[in-house]
């Protein structure tokens, strides 16, 4: 089936195609900014909380993700009951507390309880993106619309880092919360104002342990979703490795870039954004599978070359060689996993809030602990996450072989259930 989008109903206020891309890819950055941001400031927490060991620092992810993770099954599942938009708000009220506890937190312990209450509520934004998506549109008209999204959202990730960098230059650590409370206020009040509810009370299902059993039951008995879901969690695990080590790689760790750390962090981003960008350009010619298989096998090969380089330098390869391969593997993963999102939603139109909260609680758990395996691992040199890389993305290959029955590359199945 090919994709269309369900437009708003005559007479209801909505926003346009741009506004909606941009709204939906605020949902979607809330967590890359929450995690982005703050990547600067943690040499100064870990001065300020005197953290012995550097690598506990990426508790400060790792909590965020948690809860991010878990409470993506319970945003997702109620939203399918009471409706997107009052789950969204609930979530926000949440992620905004934990935005205000950081802000006065004074020990590592509380900054960490307080990482696991913003996750706990940037998962609302998160599932309910993705659930809004899939509402209005289908098929490769949603990989599109993803795509674009996914363009948008990336921009977040360039900026962050520098924004970060500007809150330390003018107010202690702590302030960088405030950020992050600012923009979860924007987003409700944007989507408050402008986002109408796209789902209607008749496509609602009862509050029930069944019903959700049944939501949950259909996403895990499905081959494609199932295995298209954990292919999309072991590249994410690669993800979320990266964003772990990336301080200790090229602030003061192996290349010691200092100030320029968020400039080196923005280019790989900004590489994605561009590769996304493509995506949404070619993904109605080429198709969802074509593009996303050729960006997983690519992104494995990647993953070669950054082990290839660590072993060729000694672990430390010249530091735009290891930016140029990383960059590569980081526009292929951006390539591949909105697509995958896209084939594992296809099937689940009738329970699409259950399945999205499925998709991210998995996902997300299974890449948090992939990411915190790889990151745990970082030695000073890149060969950890090279390996990380290469290794989840064979097992990607692997998992998408099975679902395609062995067939890469092919077309011909897009819309297929």
């Amino acid at each position: 089936m090919e994709g269309h989008s369900r437009p708003a109903k005559r007479g209801e206020a909505a926003p346009g195609f741009t506004e909606f891309v941009a709204l939906v890819a605020l949902m979607m950055g809330l967590t890359a900014f929450s995690i982005d941001n703050l990547l600067p400031a943690f040499s100064h927490i870990q001065q300020h909380f005197q953290v012995v060991e550097a690598n506990d620092l990426q508790l400060l992810i790792t909590a965020y993700m948690v809860g991010f993770g878990v409470m993506q099954i319970v945003f997702g599942t109620l939203s399918d009951v009471i409706g997107r938009k009052k789950t969204l708000m609930a979530g926000l009220v949440i992620y905004t507390a934990g935005c205000a506890l950081a802000m006065v937190a004074d020990s590592f312990t509380l900054l960490l309880i307080a990482r696991l209450i913003q996750g706990l509520g940037a998962a609302a934004a998160r599932v309910l993106s993705v659930a809004i998506v899939r509402d209005r549109f289908e098929g490769r008209e949603m990989a599109r619309v993803m795509s674009f999204c996914m363009m948008v959202f990336l921009i977040i990730p360039v900026i962050a880092p520098t924004l970060g960098s500007g809150v330390l230059l003018l107010a202690e650590w702590h302030m960088i919360f405030g950020a992050m409370l600012a923009l979860g206020l924007i987003l409700a009040l944007w989507f408050g104002l402008r986002m109408p509810e796209t789902l209607p009370p008749a496509r609602r299902v009862p509050l029930s342990l069944r019903a959700i059993g049944a939501g949950m039951g259909r996403a895990l008995s499905n081959r494609r979703t199932f295995l298209y879901t954990t292919a999309m969690g072991l590249m994410l695990g690669s993800l979320m490795a990266y964003i772990a080590v990336a301080q200790q790689t090229f602030e003061n760790g192996i290349y010691k870039l200092g100030g320029l750390f968020p400039l080196a962090f923005a280019a790989i981003a900004a590489i994605m954004s561009v590769a996304s960008f493509l995506n949404a350009k070619l993904v109605r010619t080429v198709g969802m599978r074509r593009l996303s298989h050729f960006g997983m096998v690519g992104f494995t090969l990647m993953g070669a070359a950054q082990v290839a380089a660590g072993y060729a330098w000694d672990g430390v390869p010249p530091v735009i060689l290891y930016c140029t391969l990383l960059g590569l593997a980081q526009a292929l993963f951006a390539i591949t996993v909105p697509n995958f999102n896209s084939i594992a939603m296809e099937p689940m139109g009738a329970v699409a809030g259950t399945a999205s909260s499925f998709i991210g609680f998995y996902t997300t758990l299974f890449g948090a602990a992939l990411g915190v395996v790889v990151g745990r691992s970082f030695d000073g040199t890149v060969l950890p996450l090279g390996f990380g890389y290469m290794v989840l993305g064979l097992a990607a290959v692997v998992m998408v072989l099975i679902a395609e029955k062995g067939r890469l590359f092919s077309a011909q199945r897009d819309g297929a259930a």
